[in-house]
């Protein structure tokens, strides 16, 4: 996506378009995956872009707030992950030795969403699934690691 698409895409949601808000998108519509905002910070810092890590925390917030950036909570973790909001459902794996985070892009639940509307007639309108467990490498690397039929 072109700087100038970014800076409509600021101004059709109601937001100022700053270079820092520019840098921002710019990164997140790189990575495959949702990443920190110290990370953020990091890619901006070498980009040459002068910017402190309260002022990125600021603009994620105000960019997840207008939908152009969605924030990820992880369990057991005090910090949000964020990515570019390419409007598509996705849920997570979440690996808890390495913390990457690999996208789902099937999601199991959408049937169960409508009979549980059945059941109990509420109106559902959304969901959040994120699975955490051990990545391939994880699971090599960690001589404590047992597979979970052996623990039982």
């Amino acid at each position: 996506m072109k700087k100038l698409d970014m800076r409509e895409k600021l101004k059709n949601n109601g937001m100022k378009s700053t270079k820092h808000r520019v840098a921002i998108l710019e990164i997140l519509i790189k990575k495959d995956q949702p990443v920190s905002a110290e990370n953020i910070f990091f890619d901006m810092q070498k980009m040459d872009v002068s910017i402190n890590l309260s002022t990125v925390y600021r603009n994620l917030e105000a960019l997840a707030e207008k939908g152009l950036v969605t924030k990820l909570s992880l369990s057991g973790d005090n910090r949000s992950v964020f990515e570019y909001n390419k409007m598509v459902h996705r849920h997570y794996l979440i690996c808890l030795g390495c913390k990457k985070i690999l996208a789902i892009e099937h999601c199991p639940i959408k049937s169960y969403e409508h009979q549980i509307e059945d059941e109990t007639d509420y109106e559902i309108v959304g969901h959040k699934l994120d699975l955490y467990g051990y990545c391939p490498k994880c699971k090599k690397n960690n001589p404590g690691y047992q597979p979970k039929n052996s623990q039982d």
